[in-house]
């Protein structure tokens, strides 16, 4: 089986030139390829799956999609498609995001970039940043693992490397809050983001699987286990209050890659009862996988299949 993974589906802005995003056009295209190609899994054969793993058989040379971090594309664009196409998704939300009423640091990161490129905001921060901020910079990983896929330019990959690894936690939102309120506001940003809880109960109620990415979207190998245990738990437990006892128990991990979680993630995710959890590794996923390691199931980027790549402004 194939899990295709998406974040931003949606219609050009005039206000976002710089803005990375599969355009509506084509994803209607690639879930047409993947119909025509392999079949999409629909969410009873997944459901009978989760049920019964002989069911695999059914699943195994088809498409499962997949769907990070709650955007309000995936309910004005994504979930009117798949439901007329009589499939579903998986949809994995970081809670951290309505307990706050602010967009998370990950996604101010994308809307600035968006609006202003990368290149004024790199140049905006440099006086701001000191050494001991950078605390993971000269982490080999982080360096040599990270955004490898993607085809950012200089400056973009820089801007984007210093915020989402090489800056320690306790000085990110401080200095992504001084440039917010430069550039932009919060309420903008969140208001261009996400879906409220209405939204996502809908979309649970008629069979859209709702999983967890954690609360605040952080690096897990960067978290002590306190903080991962309640990043897990926690959000966990917001989805449940509002959407009551999950039948698929889901989560993916934040950035993903074997470098964005540790043992521990998995022995966590093993105890809260999650089902399987999705990392990101360019291979079709096997039962054998979900026997032996559910909770760090291989996924591919959009990009890797026809129309997948993402439109620029």
């Amino acid at each position: 089986m194939k899990v295709s993974m998406y974040h931003y589906v949606r219609n050009s802005k005039e206000n976002m030139p710089n803005f990375r995003y599969l355009s509506v056009e084509n994803f209607c295209k690639q879930l047409d390829y993947f119909e025509e190609e392999y079949g999409i899994v629909t969410y009873d054969e997944f459901a009978d799956f989760m049920q019964d793993e002989s069911k695999y058989e059914a699943i195994k040379d088809k498409v499962l999609l997949s769907f990070d971090d709650g955007f309000t594309d995936h309910f004005d664009y994504v979930f009117p498609e798949l439901k007329r196409r009589g499939i579903f998704g998986l949809f994995y939300i970081p809670t951290g995001v309505y307990e706050k009423h602010k967009a998370l640091d990950v996604h101010r990161i994308h809307f600035l970039l968006g609006r202003f490129g990368g290149q004024e905001l790199v140049e905006r921060i440099e006086n701001k940043l000191t050494e001991c901020m950078l605390a993971d910079k000269h982490r080999d990983e982080f360096k040599t693992m990270t955004y490898i896929d993607q085809d950012n330019d200089f400056y973009t990959q820089e801007f984007k490397k210093i915020f989402n690894y090489y800056i320690s936690y306790e000085y990110r939102e401080n200095l992504l809050d001084d440039l917010v309120n430069e550039l932009s506001s919060d309420e903008e940003i969140f208001q261009e983001m996400y879906m409220s809880v209405e939204q996502l109960k809908q979309m649970h109620n008629e069979k859209m699987v709702i999983g967890s990415h954690s609360i605040n979207h952080y690096v897990f190998s960067k978290l002590s286990d306190v903080d991962q245990k309640k990043e897990i738990y926690e959000s966990f437990g917001f989805i449940e209050k509002n959407l009551g006892k999950l039948k698929i128990k889901t989560f993916c991990y934040p950035y993903g890659g074997f470098h964005s979680f540790t043992d521990y993630t998995e022995q966590l995710l093993d105890e809260v009862g999650c089902q399987f959890s999705l990392n990101v590794e360019h291979r079709d996923m096997d039962l054998k996988d979900y026997q032996d390691r559910p909770q760090a199931l291989p996924r591919y980027d959009c990009n890797v299949f026809p129309f997948g790549k993402a439109n620029l402004g």
